[in-house]
């Protein structure tokens, strides 16, 4: 029996292994398991049975595999990812889980020896191979009556625990328990029979129960619905559950996945569309690639085919609640808005069922897009929630119906509309537009008025604001700013000018005067009792004092950003307007 050396540096593939391609030393039982099940399904002809033993520092895993001879124990163990060995021995259909060489080696993360017993189902005596984590192997004729391989490993200093019953048990459950073989520890049996979605139940009702308890099991909640998953082209079947609650868009998105059912990962990411964060997917797929380190999927045509597929299946499902279950559909939108919102935006189907079952905040209330639409014609829609919230009482009151489009994918959905109904004509509103629907003064008032209103006017003239009067809902708001869409660009171009340096002042300086002069509004509401007392005084100095106040107290109401002139008026006519009611309390 003569000492031979590995083809490679073993310590440095070993520390290779572990650094850089295994996330933790735990994979050693799914590389041994993978390697057993390759050589049982190699052989063809036996039902197949793994069995682990554990006991003593030492771990066996023995199958009824087509095994090895020896010139094969010299060609595969001694060889590391030499493809075209592995094909000659027969290891080369697509049936199979892993690499065997590199898969035995990777039991030197927990072992300092590696002891292989063989014989081959093709006949010839049986040989016993053993590796060493120094480097060397010896090769010597073996004890064996039947075909088949048992691996024994001795752990290193410091490994000894996951070659114990316990971790070994909760390894091997973790993942072979829905291996097509037979596969035991100490003689308890790990594999339950295949994955759950496949199997056969008495009825319907049973089936989701089953499932339901294994959603649990798994990832520790109860699904709201459970979807059946199926692409050929993958050979992938599996579920998706439904989470029961609402889901960050930015959260992590990790599923079950199993190769040749075999557990490929626990937290495997890129299975399913960006937008699918609703779901927890557990999948089997024969076709798809892992990663070298066996522990993601390889980002390959067939796997976008596949998630291409998967993303289908889902709005499919999504479809199929509107047209047969509109009551739960209704509820899956309110944990999941945003992951159909996201759907719709590039797809008419998914715009159809937004359109018709998703409710929006709206100045009527909550109501769907289609249900606003047909009670609001002409209606339009604020681009954010503070113009929403700042406008829809006016508007409500001028009878200009307003949506919320404040969220996200709020405005594409908008915009989409017409894609499926030409006739809509939901536009954006523009704050002044909405001047022109509230109601002016009585003539006699308008001319009573126009001393008032110069004064004021120069008041905010500083401010770059116009002052008007108006008539409108409702009655309880002294004042209203509205800036139009080219004001704010206007605004924010004043904003850029002063934060920029000389030559980008300049530039900017320019941008503002190729856009036609808009100022912002303060529209006073003669309605108001307050605001009539105040176009009643007189007094220059009190009517600035009072029309500023009114200035801050609209820019506060409709959560306006604040410039630091902005801000030095509002405290200037609180202080003026404090003062001055303190000394007439004095007089």
């Amino acid at each position: 029996m003569a000492e031979r050396a590995f083809q490679v540096d073993l310590r440095g593939v070993v520390d290779l292994l572990s650094r850089h391609l295994y996330s933790s030393p735990r994979v050693y039982l799914r590389e041994l398991l993978q390697n057993a099940v390759d050589a049982i399904t190699a052989r063809g002809d036996v039902p197949g049975l793994v069995q682990i033993t554990t006991g003593g520092g030492a771990l066996r895993v023995e199958d009824d595999g087509i095994g090895l001879t020896e010139d094969e124990v010299h060609r595969l163990l001694a060889t590391i990812g030499r493809s075209s060995k592995r094909d000659e021995l027969g290891f080369a259909r697509h049936d199979f889980l892993g690499q065997f060489g590199i898969g035995l080696l990777s039991a030197f993360l927990v072992a300092d020896e590696i002891e292989v017993v063989t014989r081959s189902a093709r006949g010839g005596p049986a040989v016993r191979w053993t590796g060493r984590s120094g480097g060397s192997y010896t090769v010597e004729p073996g004890e064996r009556d039947e075909p088949g391989t048992t691996v024994t490993l001795r752990s290193r200093p410091g490994a000894g625990e996951l070659l114990e019953r316990p971790a070994v048990l909760d390894l091997a459950r973790a993942y072979g328990s829905l291996l097509p073989v037979e596969v035991t520890v100490d003689g308890e049996l790990i594999t339950t029979g295949g994955p759950p979605w496949r199997a056969e139940y008495p009825d319907p009702a049973r089936r989701r129960r089953a499932l339901e308890t294994y959603c649990a099991s798994v990832f520790g909640f109860e699904p709201f619905d459970v979807i059946d998953l199926d692409v050929p082209e993958a050979g992938l079947t599996g579920v998706a559950f439904v989470v029961p609650e609402s889901v960050p868009p930015g959260s992590r998105r990790a599923h079950r996945v199993y190769l040749k059912r075999m557990l490929l990962a626990e937290g495997v990411e890129g299975l399913l569309p960006e937008w699918a964060f609703f779901v927890r997917c557990v999948v089997d797929a024969g076709e798809l690639r892992p990663t070298a380190s066996r522990e993601a999927l390889y980002e390959d045509e067939l796997l976008e085919a596949a998630r291409t597929a998967l993303g289908e299946r889902l709005r499919g499902w999504l479809v199929e609640l509107a047209e047969t279950e509109p009551a739960l559909l209704r509820g899956f939108l309110r944990l999941h808005q945003l992951g159909v919102k996201a759907m719709a935006v590039g797809d008419d189907e998914m715009l159809r069922v937004v359109d018709r079952w998703l409710e929006f905040e709206t100045s009527a209330g909550p109501m769907t897009l289609a249900e606003f639409r047909s009670g609001h014609p002409g209606g339009r829609y604020a681009a954010s929630v503070e113009e929403f919230r700042r406008l829809s009482a006016v508007a409500a009151a001028q009878g200009v119906g307003l949506v919320n489009a404040g969220y996200v994918h709020d405005v594409e959905i908008i915009e989409r509309l017409r894609n499926i109904d030409p006739d809509s004509d939901l536009r954006p509103l523009d704050a002044a537009e909405l001047t022109t629907r509230l109601g002016t003064p009585d003539p006699d008032a308008e001319l009573a008025l126009r001393p008032f209103l110069a004064r004021a006017q120069r008041a905010v003239e500083a401010l770059g604001c116009e002052i008007v009067v108006r008539d409108f809902d409702p009655a309880s708001l002294p004042a209203l700013y509205l800036a139009s869409r080219s004001a704010r660009h206007q605004a924010e171009l004043e904003v850029a000018r002063d934060a920029s340096d000389a030559l980008w002042a300049d530039v900017l300086g320019a941008l503002r005067g190729a856009v036609p002069a808009d100022r912002p509004q303060l529209v006073l509401n003669h309605r108001n009792p307050l605001t009539r007392r105040v176009t009643a005084l007189t007094d220059d100095a009190l009517v600035e004092l009072a029309v500023q106040g009114l200035y801050g107290q609209a820019l506060l109401l409709g959560h306006h950003p604040l410039r630091p002139a902005d801000t030095a008026v509002l405290n200037r006519s609180f202080l003026g307007l404090l003062e001055w009611a303190t000394r007439k309390e004095q007089r």
